[in-house]
């Protein structure tokens, strides 16, 4: 705006002399404000600005992770600022950039939020703080944190978060059932009051007779069952969801089971595979485990290409001695599919117990919950009908053949996958 002034006024010299000499005047004077300005900004006493990018070692995929821009002014006076910070070109981010005012030796934490939607490294650019002075003619640029890399790994804080609700006992709050015991394991753990809704089977009439009132012989989960989380990493895993893809969904709700299985006493496993069976981390429930199938999860990836569900089948059988819990994450969208897959499927369940988890069509659900206004409506409808009612057949030739399954959307798949293990686990299937 100065500038604009100073040229008008030269304009105007050209007409009026003493105007000209005015106009050479106000130049010399502004540039003189420009030097002070600069003098401010850049003197070797001053230590400017320091800036830090504080983040989690690596990101949650799927999750809001939490992003810090720590800032202080350490000039001697007010500064105005421009913060923007380059992040990953995954996320094609543009809300980066902030302004803030700070006095001197103030300091202020800025926060915002990044969703990534795959896994792998994610490189940030530089952390660049630009710096006007008091007068307002010069901008100083700083530059912090540049080509800073983040993993981005399966969701953590979904299996913290869940984590903690199974501490607290609170995972009804987000749809986990609590189940009654049906059956009891074979292991004995001790003898007490009978209490309303104690299965009158368990009674100990000896010990009642002794203690003159009821007791009932107390049961535990038998401990340390095998669980399996198997995922087919084929091509109809790839298929979108809320940014994220059905191998996505399963990679994180395979991470929470593991971590909820071990706080079971049970022993958690991992077996990933597509044309061929590629990644196999044998089932423990040391401390170490979770971290081994975390870094096994990491780098997983689809492929376009037919899962082998034969070469599944002969692995499991010369690998799995025990009796286990096989928690198998695929995508049947006809029946067709799953019909070719079954025998391998019903071999599977003579030796260990089988959960088939595949997903629902959630477009084609909207299309089948709407209400039908047109002919083209009740034909769209017609035709989703025909999909919904395959998926529901496959379910139902599951159960005729002795294979627990879950259909299920994917933002439900991990409090629908833990309501299964647990309502296995309190039947005493496993």
């Amino acid at each position: 705006m100065g500038l604009f002034v100073l040229v008008m006024l030269f304009i105007i010299g050209f007409a009026l002399p003493w105007m000209f000499m005015l106009s050479k005047l106000l130049l010399f004077i502004y540039f003189i404000i420009i030097v002070l300005d600069i003098l401010m900004l850049y003197q070797r006493s001053a230590r400017g600005v320091f800036a830090s990018r504080i983040c989690p070692e690596r990101l949650s995929n799927g999750d809001y992770n939490d992003i810090y821009i720590y800032i202080e002014n350490k000039y001697s006076f007010e500064c105005q600022l421009k913060i923007i910070d380059e992040t990953p070109f995954q996320f094609q981010y543009r809300k980066a950039h902030f302004d803030t005012f700070l006095l001197s030796n103030e300091s202020k934490k800025i926060h915002y939020q990044l969703r990534p939607t795959e896994r792998g490294e994610y490189v940030f650019g530089a952390l660049n703080v630009y710096v006007t002075g008091r007068i307002g003619l010069i901008t100083r640029r700083f530059q912090f944190d540049q080509q800073k890399m983040l993993p981005v790994y399966p969701s953590y804080l979904q299996m913290r978060k869940f984590e903690l609700m199974a501490i607290s006992n609170k995972l009804n709050e987000y749809g986990i059932k609590k189940l009654r015991k049906i059956g009891h394991s074979m292991e004995f753990e001790q003898i007490k009051n009978y209490v309303a809704g104690d299965d009158f089977r368990t009674i100990n009439w000896k010990a009642s007779s002794r203690r003159n009132e009821l007791m009932v012989n107390h049961y535990s989960d038998e401990k340390s069952q095998q669980v399996y989380n198997i995922i087919d990493k084929g091509r109809l895993m790839k298929m979108p969801f809320e940014g994220l893809s059905l191998l996505d969904y399963a990679i994180n709700t395979a991470l929470v089971l593991s971590n909820i299985a071990i706080k079971k006493d049970d022993k958690a496993g991992l077996l990933t595979f597509n044309n061929q069976v590629e990644t196999f981390v044998k089932a423990d429930k040391q401390k170490i485990q979770m971290h081994r199938i975390q870094e096994a999860l990491y780098n997983q990836k689809t492929r376009f290409l037919e899962s082998d569900f034969q070469k599944l089948h002969v692995r499991l059988k010369n690998t799995l001695t025990q009796r286990s819990l096989l928690l198998i994450y695929t995508n049947f969208e006809s029946v067709s599919s799953m019909r070719r897959q079954q025998d391998y499927l019903v071999t599977l369940s003579k030796s260990h117990v089988v959960v088939v988890i595949f997903f629902e069509n959630t477009e084609v659900q909207k299309i089948y919950d709407a209400t039908a206004q047109t002919l083209e409506d009740i034909y769209i409808h017609t035709i989703a009908d025909k999909y919904v009612l395959e998926k529901k057949q496959i379910v139902k030739e599951l159960k005729q053949r002795g294979i627990y399954s879950i259909l299920t959307s994917p933002k439900n798949l991990s409090v629908n996958t833990i309501n299964k293990y647990l309502e296995l686990k309190s039947k005493g299937v496993i």
